[in-house]
């Protein structure tokens, strides 16, 4: 079967969403849940997403205020919950603590794109391992076959496989790539590949998943959130649709 991860940004519609959404997320099948942290400048989001940011920005929320609410769901939580963000607020909070807050709060792994791989295994890899916490790389269909292997070696949990170069909710038109598609299922990677940036409906979905592990959606999620005031049901349908 193939897995679904659902994005969304931490602290919208309003505040204390975060955790009714993630509830959402699980009760309607999904496999992951990915959430991300609000950032004032998030260079590798789209319009959508940057709104969104924007907005939880605006009602509040803070990495501080996310632990508290994921670790009041911690308990009623049965699959990986990742963050993903950007490097500063994470090095302002302190990596370290902010690594052990993770632990504590029920996150199984992170993705920060603006990580460079060399910093990772210089600084930041042996404080994840001590915390076992999974850490995922990006890679694009530009990226080489050697660099694929290589931030494949770094990662664990998943590799996080961007359909296109352009940022998040782009119509992507190397979504329906098949030599990159073919390209990293022949390579051999020891992670599963999940594919993400520019899925909207379950035809992407479908196939993009012919020769990969599984799909994440974002953009489109957040729309539903940010446009419709029943986006609990919505939500529900919307990811039913995807898996079913």
């Amino acid at each position: 079967m193939k897995k679904l991860n659902i994005y969304f940004t931490a602290g919208i519609p309003n505040l204390e969403d975060t955790t009714e959404i993630m509830k959402l997320i699980q009760h309607s099948g999904a496999e992951y849940i990915e959430i991300g942290m609000p950032y004032s400048d998030p260079v590798a989001d789209g319009p959508v997403i940057q709104k969104a940011h924007e907005i939880a920005l605006k009602n509040g929320m803070t990495i501080v205020e996310l632990f508290r609410q994921l670790k009041s769901v911690k308990s009623e939580m049965n699959i990986p919950v990742v963050l993903m963000g950007y490097i500063n607020p994470v090095l302002s909070f302190g990596f370290k603590n902010f690594c052990k807050e993770c632990r504590d709060s029920g996150v199984s792994g992170l993705i920060i794109p603006d990580l460079p791989p060399v910093e990772f295994e210089n600084n930041y890899r042996a404080i994840l391992e001590e915390f076992k916490l999974n850490f995922i790389f990006l890679v694009t269909p530009e990226t080489s076959d050697e660099r694929i292997r290589y931030l494949d070696s770094l990662s664990s949990g998943f590799l996080y496989a961007v359909s296109s170069s352009s940022t998040t909710g782009n119509n992507a038109k190397e979504i329906n790539n098949e030599e990159y598609l073919s390209r990293l299922a022949n390579l051999g990677l020891k992670n599963p590949v999940m594919i993400g940036f520019g899925i909207k409906n379950k035809v992407d979905f479908d196939k993009v998943t012919e020769k990969a592990a599984g799909g994440i959606i974002g953009t489109a999620f957040v729309n539903i959130l940010l446009q419709n005031k029943d986006w609990k049901a919505k939500g529900q349908d919307f990811i039913r649709s995807i898996i079913n």
